[in-house]
């Protein structure tokens, strides 16, 4: 089953191809975040502007004459609407898109008569194609397995994850920033050492071509700063 979506997405792109459709172009446009966007809502759709939003369709639903997704960047999800009176060359895009694709959306701000925030997409871009379908946001990934081993699905697919990632990141620069402030230096110390270090951990062996030689995969980075304080790195 896997094989053949995949099949199907890869046979999209050749067609995209053969129709001088770059599906990876090197540009884009963006005017704002989806949450910066959301966040001036009010202003934005009353005066009708113009904007670019970007991100990855997470939802994909055909009503014939008109489609909905969702589309999320890092910020946020807005519902996208494109519709055949009003966007450009609807009924390829129909054909085309898929969840996990990567896209671009030209149109203007405005609710739904259900009162959803969306935006009208006057014209649409594939900025990256994608060959593999995304898990269900339904079922989820909940195999533990599966979540470390595929850190990228579960970052999409789980928000708890991202966002212990993105206060991790900023835990860090924090750290980073006032150590840089007392005077500190930040060194890099070698990844593989001649001498394997760490207690009665068993280190990772590898062989350096080049050298001829076996190396081991650090555990402690008490050897190496040990060194750098004494002015021998």
């Amino acid at each position: 089953m896997l094989e053949d979506l995949i099949k199907e997405r890869k046979k999209k792109v050749k067609e995209l191809r053969e129709q001088g459709i770059n599906p990876y172009p090197i540009f884009s446009q963006r005017t704002a975040s989806i949450k910066e966007a959301l966040d001036s809502f009010s202003a934005w759709s009353k005066s009708r502007k113009k904007i670019y939003l970007v991100g990855r369709i997470r939802s994909l639903r055909d009503q014939g004459k008109i489609v909905f997704l969702d589309l999320e960047d890092m910020s946020e999800k807005i519902q996208v609407v494109f519709k055949k009176e009003e966007t450009q060359n609807f009924s390829f895009f129909k054909k085309y898109l898929d969840i996990g694709d990567f896209l671009e959306v030209y149109g203007y701000l405005f609710k739904t008569q259900r009162g959803e925030k969306s935006i009208l997409a006057l014209r649409l871009k594939i900025l990256a194609k994608s060959l593999r379908p995304l898990p269900s946001d339904f079922y989820g990934l909940v195999d533990t397995e599966t979540r470390l081993r595929k850190r990228y699905l579960d970052l999409i697919l789980n928000k708890e994850t991202k966002e212990l990632f993105i206060k991790k990141s900023k835990f860090w620069k924090a750290v980073r920033e006032f150590l840089d402030k007392e005077g500190f230096l930040e060194v890099e110390t070698p990844v593989f050492e001649m001498i394997p270090g760490g207690a009665e951990a068993e280190p990772f062996v590898t062989h350096h071509n080049a050298l001829d030689q076996d190396f081991y995969l650090r555990i402690s980075l008490e050897i190496a700063l040990k060194k750098a304080n004494s002015g021998r790195i």
